[in-house]
């Protein structure tokens, strides 16, 4: 199958991409710079360029493909309105690209859309009112193309997707810690957590692109850790103190009211389903053993 996927250089994209080409795929991608070509190249894949604002080359590559993997996003999250405006402008090329062909378009959400203090499962209904709105907008457009001869699915990601150079939430938590000499969490800090290591996210994205049924949802989660756990590995390696915050100081510790709301979020979610429906078995070391062991606190 030849597949075309955007954020192939990103963080998770280069696993996917690697993941792709192990199982006989052959792979274009998007790059916005010379730097993402060259690191798209070494992992075997056709630089396309251009960007998500480019949807003539967007339309034009997935039209091109047997099937699609849209997983590139990002800007301002103090500002989500432009970010959801173009991913729904480049998932909507993909796909009207795509009508009436049955061939995959997978895109990228996370588990982040699911109500508060309740384990979300692939068949619950996100909230739309909750911590990650503007990611709903882009699922919303992807399954729209679900009854017109697409096999739009959704993966959901795990707010951290762990393995070797992490730059999310984690390497920042660790950051905060370093900073302020404290390891902290929130409350009683049993606020659980969902995780998956890069590797296995990766087959996941292969397995939606191959076998996913048209307006599934799957959830990229191995585990839930309680964030007091993540804490506590996270001040036994950096030699500090772990610490419960009130939720009237988190903000000023996490360095911005949003990031103390993730933090402190109960936003639990299960990949039972995703792992019956599509034989998907995680394999990669969980996250606190990649903590203690993997490169997160080496001084980076």
């Amino acid at each position: 199958m030849q597949v075309f996927i955007t954020g192939g250089s990103g963080q998770t994209g280069p696993a996917v991409v690697a993941e792709l080409r192990a199982a006989g795929h052959t792979v274009t991608a998007l790059a916005r710079s010379d730097a993402s070509a060259r690191a798209l190249e070494a992992l075997g894949a056709t630089p396309v360029r251009g960007s998500l604002e480019d949807l003539d080359v967007l339309a034009e590559a997935a039209a091109a493909a047997d099937g699609v993997i849209h997983m590139a996003y990002g800007g301002d999250f103090a500002d989500p309105e432009p970010m959801m405006r173009r991913d729904v402008d480049a998932i909507t090329a993909l796909g009207t690209a795509l009508v009436g062909t049955d061939k995959p378009l997978v895109i990228t959400s996370g588990t982040l859309v699911m109500q508060v203090g309740r384990e979300g499962t692939e068949d619950h209904e996100p909230d739309r009112n909750g911590l990650a709105p503007f990611r709903i907008a882009g699922e919303d457009a992807c399954f729209s193309f679900a009854d017109r001869g697409v096999r739009a699915s959704v993966v959901r990601l795990a707010p951290t997707v762990h393995g070797p150079d992490d730059h999310g939430f984690v390497p920042m938590l660790i950051g905060i810690a370093r900073k302020t000499g404290i390891s902290a969490y929130i409350g009683d800090g049993g606020n659980r957590w969902p995780a998956v290591h890069r590797s296995d996210a990766a087959v996941l994205f292969r397995l939606a692109l191959e076998n996913g049924r048209p307006g599934s949802i799957y959830h990229a989660v191995a585990e839930t850790v309680p964030f007091n756990a993540i804490a506590e590995t996270i001040g036994r390696g950096l030699n500090l103190p772990t610490a419960s915050l009130s939720a009237e100081v988190a903000a000023a510790h996490f360095a911005s009211p949003f990031m103390a709301m993730i933090y402190g979020a109960d936003v639990p979610a299960s990949g039972t389903l995703t792992k019956q429906r599509l034989g998907w078995t995680p394999a990669g070391v969980a996250l606190l053993e990649d903590l203690e062991d993997g490169d997160y606190l080496d001084g980076r």
